[in-house]
């Protein structure tokens, strides 16, 4: 075997062992390092660089829709949370609490941030006075703290990146437009940016988000069939409003409480596209985030290199004039095979290669990351060749990704259906559910398996219970999940 092939042996297969295969790839590509603190990772250049990528994709989409960015401490008092009760039984085994600073003991516990419905809530009372201030548009960009259990980078740590929404409105209409508008927001990023279909729909009650009217998802599908709760939207009513008195006159000069939002995504996403669309050759990263998009690669024999690397270094200017995250790897240590592996393995969407032969010919070949297929273009066609290319790779990928869940969902009438999918195959299961909080209980004790939420567009709609047997309420999908 040659040295070329033997270059992804450290990689588990996906069908061998799916979590090993995760973080071998994660590992072996570079993404990240355990930190010395329990359940925290350091955040390497290139999965740095694509939650960049995603922050500045997201924070434009932000503003179109007329919010603003602002910063929140990142300790919050105790007395915070008491004012929401629903919210702090939520939060509270997750929470890490600061008891002593300077060597003195704090006279009020602190939180370290797990989300800021409570911070954003106690100064929106303090700037919100009348209907003029509505509506309040806010989102930050922060690290937040949850001191989990279990752990998984990327995934779930104890710290990680994230954005949250907070935003005020005069009336419930108000909000819920809010509300549905940025779900909207994360499913075309999610699919249309990310390349990774999603199914959105509502969060059951006893799955929705601590201290929320109704939570609402978007449900994403990995390779080992396993579900990724990829982003939330919450219309919290007035129970924030209530709780820290965020008030405001209205045209009639009545003191009304405020309808509020929250909405979130995170680094978990970086884990999610990662599992969505990784192979046993390692990453498969989606162009449009993908910190590198193109690799170019010179090859032949030393005695035609220098007219070679100049020809390569002369296309690479005019690729990254037009915008393309492009480099160059013209290392004389290692052979072309080793790069064409070592690239593959870290996802790179493209690899261009230009040996002496292309050279006289006028010709280069350009290789897709996701079908693997060599074209061969002229070199004064480059430029369009490869931004053409970027589009059919993130279509071929969103196909694909589409078509492996579409392939690995069912529709279930008994549990003891499900059980035999979940035994067979994996993927999630439309059923029908009572709208009973201990039907779905059961669901999750006898099968692993919980509500990801109640789609807004089931491809079936079931009539009869999983659990009970007795007329469904709703539709639901259930899975296994992350």
């Amino acid at each position: 075997m040659s040295k070329e092939k033997q270059f992804v042996k450290e990689i588990t297969p996906q069908s061998e062992d799916f979590s090993r295969w995760y973080i071998d790839v994660i590992k072996k590509a570079d993404l990240m390092s355990y930190a010395p603190v329990r359940g925290c990772i350091v955040f390497k250049p290139d999965s740095y660089e694509i939650w960049e990528n995603i922050q500045k994709e997201m924070d434009s989409r932000f503003k179109e829709t007329g919010h603003r960015n602002a910063y929140f401490p990142l300790f919050i008092p105790e007395s915070f949370f008491q004012k929401e009760k629903e919210h702090v039984e939520g939060f509270n085994p997750e929470l890490p609490w600061v008891t002593e600073a300077a060597g003195e003991k704090l006279e009020e516990r602190l939180a370290v941030r797990p989300t800021s419905e409570t911070m954003f809530g106690h100064m929106y009372a303090e700037w919100i006075n009348s209907y003029r201030d509505l509506p309040l548009l806010i989102n930050q960009w922060a690290n937040v703290v949850r001191w989990e259990k279990r752990t998984q980078p990327f995934l779930r740590t104890s710290e990680f990146l994230w954005q949250e929404g907070h935003t005020a409105h005069e009336d419930e209409a108000d909000a819920r437009r809010e509300t549905m508008q940025m779900l909207e927001i994360y499913r075309d990023f999610a699919e249309n940016f990310l390349a990774m279909p999603v199914i959105t729909g509502q969060k059951t009650p006893s799955e929705k988000f601590a201290g929320a009217v109704d939570t609402y998802s978007i449900e994403a599908m990995m390779k080992d069939g396993k579900a990724v709760q990829a982003g939330t939207s919450h219309y919290l009513g007035t129970n924030f409003a209530v709780a820290f008195d965020i008030k405001y006159l209205d045209r009639d000069n009545q003191h009304q409480f405020c309808h509020t939002t929250s909405w979130g995504t995170s680094t978990r996403l970086i884990g999610a596209l990662i599992m969505v669309h990784g192979d046993d050759r390692g990453l498969v990263l989606p162009p449009k985030v993908a910190p590198t998009q193109v690799i170019m690669i010179p090859i032949g024999p030393p005695k035609t290199r220098e007219p070679v690397v100049a020809k390569v270094n002369e296309l690479y200017a005019e690729l990254k004039k037009a915008g393309v995250r492009v480099k160059v790897d013209d290392r004389e240590g290692q052979s072309p095979g080793w790069k064409f592996n070592e690239y593959e393995m870290r996802g790179v969407p493209i690899r261009v290669e230009l040996g002496p032969r292309d050279l006289e010919a006028g010709q280069m070949v350009l290789v897709s990351r996701v079908s693997g297929e060599k074209k061969v273009i002229r070199q004064e066609d480059f430029v369009q060749e490869v931004q053409t290319m970027l589009e059919e790779i993130h279509t071929a990928m969103l196909e694909k990704a589409r078509q492996f869940r579409d392939e690995h969902m069912t529709d279930v009438d008994t549990m003891d259906q499900f059980k035999a999918f979940l035994d067979e195959k994996r993927g999630f299961a439309y059923a029908g559910w009572c709208g009973s909080a201990d039907c779905e209980a059961k669901v999750k004790e006898e099968t692993g398996a919980t509500s990801r939420n109640i789609p807004f567009q089931p491809a079936v709609t079931k009539t009869t219970c999983i659990c009970c047997g007795q007329e469904a309420k709703h539709t639901v999908v259930f899975g296994r999940a992350y």
